[in-house]
């Protein structure tokens, strides 16, 4: 993200003020020896529970489209609603969290969220046929959808600015290992146990999840009664759903050159420009408050996430069939040789928690990007005879940057944002990773795609087509290693000269 376009849009209004020593003090107030305090894990804890449910659904069922295919007994182009239609829905509500949390409350709004999606599993495992699996899906999707923005909303609220990288170091930890564990949890499931169990599976976190909330976290019940942004929500809602539902369908044979690809990603686009005019004249009324993207932490931060959402979620589609198409395994085989990402991830996120409280984001991100865009690099070479074992080890070296790149990440985005501002925040960082991760499983499939019909016939051939598509994934992380410089460094507040009276500073802008 240049700097010039984002000066454009906003050079025209007065950005948002932050001020520290208000209720909720700013994120800038970190110490780099701040504990985690017992009541944030607290609420960590309550929202990690309920959480595993959400993670762990998308990644399990993405594993089981072609059992359901079979069971169901529809085409695989029918079956992918179950994905497409949850992904759509996540989009009409992300952008809802916001303005629920402010109305009814998060602890409110939370158990309300989870009880949806535990109404949508339970109805996903009784479904009938293929078109109330679809349905089912799409109720999951909806309580999803205001559950991920508010996971990290409430955490960086009750955390007050302190010791945010050993906090995000717990709490983003479902986040980083569920993409790995999900699918080897599927390929179980499906083995050893009949399709229904992909959802009963949620059940028992979704209850705990549930009973944890209400006893954990605080009413915070509020008097507000802010306005609905109706137009906003007519016009944001349908540019993600249209945004998720192009990237989706670009995988299909035609890539982006499809009519139901390219068209939805231009109206999403536009809808979303027409969005972004409108919110900053509506100011802090909006449904998101886009003028914090002219706080250089949001923005490099929001950007970051983007790219770094393509790498990741790009190269865990490939992962899977790189081991299945070239290298013979079945589902869960290929499963548990994608495994060891989730051991590298659990390598690093104490260190990486600790270095970003004391460091600053910039360069421990620098550092995670550079040792997963290194990691991509032996995929990229691989062939049909490559060591396995290597290949592993290999995995848990890039498992240890992906999770030093992502808690660094989520805790910049929020640096010197008050309170009220944390929710908008917390609604761009999830739009943002979700296109992201949309746009990198789209761009590899493409890419995968026209690669395997100049490479058809032998694996070896194969294999060079997967070559090429984790070298676009390389590329991808280059591009995220040198975004990651604009990230903020130490907070200078951490290291205070001499005690300041409160001022109103504008943040800083790109």
């Amino acid at each position: 993200m240049g700097s010039g376009p984002v000066v454009a849009l906003f050079q025209d209004w007065h950005p948002v003020p932050v001020r520290e020593g208000e209720a909720g003090a700013a994120v800038a107030k970190a110490t780099a020896g701040d504990r985690i305090d017992p009541k944030v894990m607290k609420v960590a804890v309550a929202l990690i529970v309920g959480s595993l449910a959400v993670v762990f659904d998308t990644t399990i069922v993405s594993v089981a489209l072609q059992t359901l295919s079979q069971e169901l007994h529809v085409p695989i182009s029918t079956i992918q609603w179950v994905s497409t239609g949850y992904l759509l829905a996540l989009g009409v509500s992300i952008p809802l969290a916001g303005w629920a949390q402010s109305r009814f409350g998060g602890r409110r709004v939370w158990v309300f969220a989870l009880a949806v999606f535990l109404v949508g599993s339970v109805l996903c495992s009784v479904a009938w046929n293929a078109g109330s699996l679809i349905v089912f899906r799409v109720i999951e999707g909806l309580g999803g959808g205001l559950m991920l923005p508010l996971f990290s909303t409430l955490i960086m609220q009750a955390a007050a600015g302190k010791a945010l990288g050993r906090t995000m170091s717990i709490v983003t930890l479902p986040f980083v290992v569920g993409p790995i564990a999900g699918p080897v949890i599927g390929g179980v499931l499906l083995n050893w146990l009949d399709w229904r169990w992909l959802f009963w599976v949620n059940v028992p976190f979704c209850a705990v999840g549930f009973v944890l909330a209400w006893r954990m976290l605080d009413p915070d019940a509020t008097d507000a009664r802010p306005r609905f942004d109706t137009l906003g929500w007519l016009l944001l809602s349908p540019s993600l759903v249209a945004f998720l539902f192009g990237l989706a369908n670009s995988s299909k044979g035609g890539g982006f050159g499809r009519t139901d690809s390219f068209a939805p990603l231009l109206a999403g686009a536009l809808l979303l420009l027409v969005f972004a005019l409108y919110a900053v004249r509506r100011s802090g009324d909006a449904l998101v408050d886009v003028r914090l993207l002219a706080h250089r932490p949001l923005a490099s931060a929001s950007a970051s996430m983007f790219l770094s959402g393509a790498a990741l979620y790009g190269s865990m589609a490939l992962l899977p069939l790189y081991w299945q198409q070239v290298r013979g395994a079945d589902a869960l085989q290929a499963g548990l040789l994608v495994a060891p990402l989730g051991l590298g991830a659990l390598l690093s996120r104490p260190l990486a928690g600790g270095l970003s409280d004391k460091f600053g984001a910039r360069w421990v991100a620098f550092t995670g990007f550079a040792i997963v865009g290194l990691s991509t690099v032996p995929f990229a070479l691989a062939t049909t005879t490559t060591n396995k074992w290597l290949l592993m080890a290999v995995l848990v070296v890039r498992g240890f940057g992906l999770a030093a790149v992502s808690i660094p990440l989520q805790a910049a985005a929020f640096v010197g944002l008050r309170r009220d501002q944390i929710p908008h925040a917390g609604i761009i960082t999830r739009i943002t990773q979700q296109i992201g991760g949309s746009f990198g499983v789209a761009v590899l499939a493409v890419i995968l795609d026209i690669a395997l019909r100049h490479h058809t016939g032998s694996a070896a051939q194969a294999a060079h087509a997967f070559d090429q598509a984790f070298w676009w994934a390389a590329g991808f992380t280059a591009l995220s290693l040198v975004l990651s410089l604009l990230l903020p460094g130490r907070t200078p507040t951490e290291t205070p000269k001499k005690p300041e009276p409160e001022t109103t500073k504008p943040p800083q802008t790109v």
